[in-house]
């Protein structure tokens, strides 16, 4: 019986890798990755006959595969050597955030908040949004300048909010790692690994408001002036594997492609981190996810 179940598990698999095909071969243009995008090749499809005890060759520069539910590390390849992670790290912001809660109060946008590139909301000084929309358009679309606000309004600066993502990196364990913004955009001094950001995963992974919002692909967002604009989250597997259920993209040259990942299924939960990817950020996290799903 657990073989059919298995086979059949595969199967869904493989089908559902097709999309990603798809979207390649419909692209008709090249364009620069923004923070995070990605123009990866999409390579052959995962073998409807694969076996869970090989795994998958991925390109990644670090990668971890974590158990969400117990912290079991089923596979690492690098997974604590210091690299920057671009804005995987935001689930850090968006952590403390919310496990502080008042979501509903109020975030006036100051000047300093719009100070950020490439990805941004446009919002702009002395507009009011609650915190908890500006939380979800972060996490599902990964703007630079709602980063600067929401850390701005916690703790009253970048770099005071910089001394509480330390503090909570610490506190949860993530012992090789520094923060020194809420973004992920690059500066000298700032990293983590992967082991580090599969512990954040799986903290992020537990918050009820967290695993509500990365698992969205869509929201509709309303400025102050009236104009509502949809917008599509950034996680490719997200759009395309039915079985992913979040987490975070980031992008950037010093980083390469990053991307925290998780799906579940039949009541196994994985997470998969992977790292400085600079060809198949999506296929390679979509083949560990599915590896990791259909290990014992």
């Amino acid at each position: 019986m657990k073989r059919i179940v298995s086979l059949a598990l595969t199967v869904l698999l493989a089908c559902s890798l097709a999309p990603f095909a798809d979207a390649t071969q419909n692209k008709t243009k090249k364009t620069p990755p923004s923070d995070d995008s990605s123009t990866s090749n999409v390579p052959e499809a995962f073998p409807a006959d694969a076996d869970p005890s090989v795994v998958p060759q991925v390109t990644a520069g670090s990668v971890i595969v974590i158990d969400a539910l117990n912290g079991k590390v089923l596979h690492e390849v690098n997974a604590d050597a210091p690299r920057p992670v671009a804005s995987t790290q935001k689930l850090l912001t968006a952590l403390i955030i919310a496990d502080e809660g008042n979501l509903e109060e109020p975030l006036r946008v100051e000047k300093t908040d719009t100070l950020a590139e490439p990805s941004k909301l446009y919002f702009k000084p002395g507009e009011v949004y609650p915190r908890r929309d500006l939380l979800q358009i972060l996490l599902i679309h990964s703007m630079n300048d709602v980063a600067r606000a929401l850390a701005r309004d916690n703790a009253g600066s970048i770099e005071a909010f910089a001394t509480k993502m330390n503090a909570k990196a610490a506190q949860i364990g993530m012992s090789n790692s520094h923060f020194l913004n809420p973004n992920g955009l690059p500066v000298p001094g700032q990293y983590s690994t992967a082991r580090d950001m599969g512990r954040l995963a799986m903290y992020a992974y537990r918050n009820r408001f967290i695993r509500s919002v990365v698992c969205q692909k869509k929201m509709a967002w309303r400025y102050n002036d009236g104009r509502v604009r949809e917008f599509e989250t950034t996680n490719r597997v997200l759009k395309n594997y039915p079985l992913c259920n979040g987490m975070k993209t980031g992008y950037t040259e010093a980083a390469g492609h990053c991307l925290v990942s998780s799906a579940s299924h039949n009541g196994h939960d994985v997470i998969v981190v992977a790292l400085g990817d600079n060809k198949n950020i999506w296929i390679d996290s979509y083949r560990l996810l599915a590896w990791g799903l259909l290990k014992e």
